[in-house]
């Protein structure tokens, strides 16, 4: 299962390292792959809520995530993405913004590719921070039989019975991060985040809309669709435009991740060949690859508190990319509290799974002859 499931992952590691080796010699290849593991650190989370998300999809769209999702992963997010934005920022077209990058500016001279990406941090910032904190506060908001932290979780779920409390609190968040940032910024950081938030709205009303639990659009031919898979029981699986609305709300949300890795990249490297190779070919397979392994294996219905514990991270850094509005802030650090706080909930879920054994074990009548 490991090696059917990573297989690719390294063989396109491997090439991607032999690629940057060939462009830029042995300090290219370094940077590469301290880039892919920059990546992979910061996307332990993503992973995590793709796949919750992944495994209410059928066979034929997991698929499409895997080869059309990957592509605007790589191509759109890692390449494209950034373009657009020195583009926008420098009013310039693409091909001037593709020269400009070519030339391996330092980010640190005005006018470099590196450094007016930079300057659109604050825009980006508050994008992604916005559409991140709708996702937390909409799960913690949520009312739920399972909590992990319930010391906090509980008081959470209590003020989302408030209508609109996650709009409210977004909201809050946004006009905060407006109002301390440079004067220069204010209305770029508004607009921006004003997206963010219309952008959540819309994906998710769209799936509310097409019934992304697949309740109703479900293709009964569909006999693959249909059989329970491991770790979802019988779990009906959504096709068509269900399907489809949740493939979109699945590229917006790997988007939202990518931005903090994407801008850290340039406190690296700026040549975009050696980002393109770390961040998109090595970083964003694995993390396609690890989803994957987490929906195949079951991972987050064995693990309860793995959902919780990705959602927190998704919360740290929807707060970390709002406050690097102004602040700077270790792309190490960003990195790290993904980690813990899976690494914390997955600790907690085996925890928990002893006790239950142990507690239905005692209950289990004693066999006798």
């Amino acid at each position: 299962m490991f090696l059917k499931t990573f297989g690719w992952s390294f063989v396109i590691t491997a090439a991607a390292l032999v690629t940057a080796f060939f462009y830029g010699g042995v300090e290219a290849l370094i940077l590469c792959a301290i880039l892919g593991v920059l990546e992979i650190s910061l996307s332990f989370d993503n992973a995590v809520v793709n796949a919750r998300i992944l495994e209410k999809m059928s066979p034929f769209w997991q698929k499409m995530f895997l080869t059309v999702g990957i592509l605007i992963a790589v191509v759109g997010m890692r390449i494209v993405f950034p373009l657009v934005i020195v583009g926008v920022t420098a009013s310039i077209n693409p091909i001037e913004a593709l020269q400009l990058a070519l030339e391996k500016g330092d980010p640190n001279q005005p006018g470099s590719y590196g450094y007016l990406l930079h300057e659109a941090h604050p825009q980006i910032a508050a994008f992604g921070g916005l559409f991140l904190l709708m996702i937390f506060l909409d799960f913690m908001f949520e009312e739920r039989e399972i909590r992990w932290l319930r010391w906090l979780e509980a008081p959470l779920g209590k003020i989302g019975k408030v209508n609109g409390a996650s709009l409210i609190v977004g909201l809050a968040a946004l006009l905060a991060a407006a109002s301390l940032s440079d004067a220069d910024h204010t209305v770029d950081i508004f607009v921006a985040g004003a997206a963010g938030l219309i952008t959540y709205l819309l994906v998710t009303g769209l799936g509310d809309m097409f019934d992304v639990d697949g309740d109703e659009d479900f293709d009964a031919d569909d006999a693959e669709a249909r059989a329970p898979k491991s770790g979802n029981g019988g779990l009906v699986k959504a096709t068509g435009k269900a399907a489809f609305m949740l493939f979109l709300y699945l590229e917006v949300i790997d988007a939202s991740f990518s931005f903090d890795g994407v801008i850290g990249a340039f406190a690296i490297t700026s040549d975009p060949i050696i980002i393109a190779l770390g961040l998109g070919l090595i970083g964003a397979i694995f993390v396609r690859s690890l989803t994957v392994f987490l929906v195949r294996q079951g991972t987050l219905d064995e693990f309860v508190y793995l959902d919780h514990g990705a959602h927190w991270a998704i919360g740290a850094l929807a707060a970390i990319l709002l406050l690097t509005i102004e602040l700077e802030i270790n792309e190490v650090i960003t990195g790290l509290i993904g980690v813990v706080f899976i690494l914390a909930a997955l600790t907690s879920s085996i925890v928990r799974n002893k006790r239950v054994a142990k507690s239905d074990a005692a209950k289990r009548p004693a066999y006798t002859n």
